[in-house]
């Protein structure tokens, strides 16, 4: 089918240039919308943790329970802690005890930094951590895990495993982190204050309008331009966002930056939630899907491009890149597979009630669980019943469980007969979907010698 541009003597007519220049800025905008995603999202953590109550290198956040919580897929498998950095005034330090903690480091464009804990370079023995601003070249020195990233601003999202599902253990031992400059006395005293849920730790209530180009570029002046960005933040400065300038976008530009919000976000949607990739799937035949498309490096690095599609799919439905959440091997970091479908290829519905059977044992070395996540909001699913999660630490352990081969779990409004302990209340008016988590994975969840079946609807 023609375009119907129109040309006179090889010159556009006027309703032409009209039209072809909304398109042009109407493709820039939705192609800026989905690139700068992530940074968009992990910027929302930060001020989040900020409305919290935390402090940048001082005052760090500790979350008890991520149900309603409202951020992309979190979990309330153990307790957690957000740590703000801002090494604008030079390096900072982070120092882990010995112990089972995990963590990882993101800058503000979403970018993985370094390990910590368990998945790290200490592997769980204890070890400082240096985080460096993007310019530095100063000498670094010897017994420091070194990360650089690109923005003053990072967030350390590091998890404790408790001890016999001693969750008050766990956040103990978070608390025992120590922060500090290079060159200060790690004795400086840090306090920790525990989640706000009214505060906003995803883009979800801004994604779909002006507010999600407004924080863009807030972020954009406050942070320093990444080198690599250099041809994304030109469709940025022909859209008004613009390092050191004021963001003030006419009528007309509005109108289109919040088209383009909205037709990014159904992008982002369909690749997420309608995956076309055949690597996508785990098992043939199957709905259960890895969570992520790329397991070689954490940063969906292709060698000779970074995939889009891949990273697109990813930061739509969660927050937080790195290579020991990606990776695709026996060690001490995490799985994940989702699924959105029932074994008939039906998009899982609030309504109606399912099972899942998984076979025992399952192949992880440290525990596992299964979390419910609201389609919309990409956040747990909030229902009468107070918890999103069945885990192998609280409710699945094998004394409450038994030794048998398998365990029947049930999702759906209401609680079967006798599913007291395996079940998860869903909201009739929600879709949904979930993720199955391995922390610590095993071989057999990798060569297919143990597997999950489908979701069955049964009522």
């Amino acid at each position: 089918m023609s375009p119907g541009y129109e040309f006179v003597g090889g010159f556009p007519t006027s309703e032409t240039v009209r039209r072809v220049y909304h398109e042009i800025d109407l493709n820039r905008a939705v192609s800026a919308y989905r690139f700068f995603y992530p940074s968009v999202s992990i910027y929302t953590v930060y001020k989040g943790n900020l409305q919290s109550g935390a402090v940048a290198n001082s005052t760090f956040v500790v979350v008890s329970d991520a149900l309603r919580m409202r951020c992309f897929t979190p979990n309330s498998d153990t307790p957690y802690a957000g740590l703000l950095f801002d090494v604008s005034e030079g390096p900072m330090v982070l120092e882990l005890p010995p112990g089972p903690l995990m963590g990882t480091v993101n800058d503000m464009n979403q970018l993985w930094v370094l390990d910590c804990g368990l998945p790290g370079p200490d592997h769980g023995q204890g070890g400082k951590h240096l985080l460096l601003p993007p310019d530095f070249d100063g000498p670094i020195p010897d017994g420091f895990n070194v990360g650089l990233g690109t923005t003053n601003r990072l967030l350390n999202l590091l998890r404790a495993l408790p001890a016999d599902g001693n969750l008050a253990s766990a956040i103990d031992l978070v608390k025992t982190v120590k922060v500090y400059p290079l060159g200060a006395s790690a004795s400086v005293g840090r306090s920790w204050v525990d989640l706000d849920l009214s505060a906003d730790y995803s883009p979800a209530s801004i994604e779909l309008g002006m507010g999600y180009w407004t924080l863009l570029d807030e972020l954009i002046q406050r942070e320093p331009a990444n080198p690599e960005y250099k041809f994304a933040y030109a469709d940025l400065a022909e859209l008004g966002i613009v390092k050191g300038q004021p963001f003030e976008p006419d009528e007309r530009l509005t109108e289109i930056l919040v088209t383009a919000a909205e037709i990014g976000h159904a992008q982002l949607c369909v690749e997420s939630f309608a995956d076309r990739r055949e690597e996508r799937v785990v098992w043939p035949g199957t709905q259960w899907e890895w969570a992520v498309l790329r397991p070689e490096n954490g940063t969906f690095d292709a060698g000779s491009y970074i995939d889009l599609y891949a990273r697109e799919k990813w930061f739509y439905q969660a927050q937080i890149e790195s290579p020991a959440m990606f990776g695709r091997a026996p060690g001490a970091g995490s799985l994940y597979w989702a699924a959105t479908k029932d074994a008939n290829g039906d998009y899982f519905d609030g309504s109606n009630t399912y099972r899942l059977t998984v076979p025992l044992p399952v192949p992880d070395k440290l525990f596992w669980s299964v979390t419910l996540y609201d389609a919309e909001t990409r956040a747990e699913m909030v229902a009468d019943q107070p918890s999103a999660a069945l885990r192998s630490l609280v409710e699945l352990t094998p004394e409450r469980i038994g030794h048998d081969d398998h365990v029947d779990l049930f999702v759906g409004p209401d609680q079967p007969d006798a599913a007291v302990g395996r079940w998860l209340q869903t909201n009739a008016r929600k879709g949904w979907f979930v993720y199955f988590r391995i922390y610590g994975p095993e071989q057999p969840a990798f060569d297919g010698t143990w597997q999950l079946p489908d979701f069955e609807k049964i009522g």
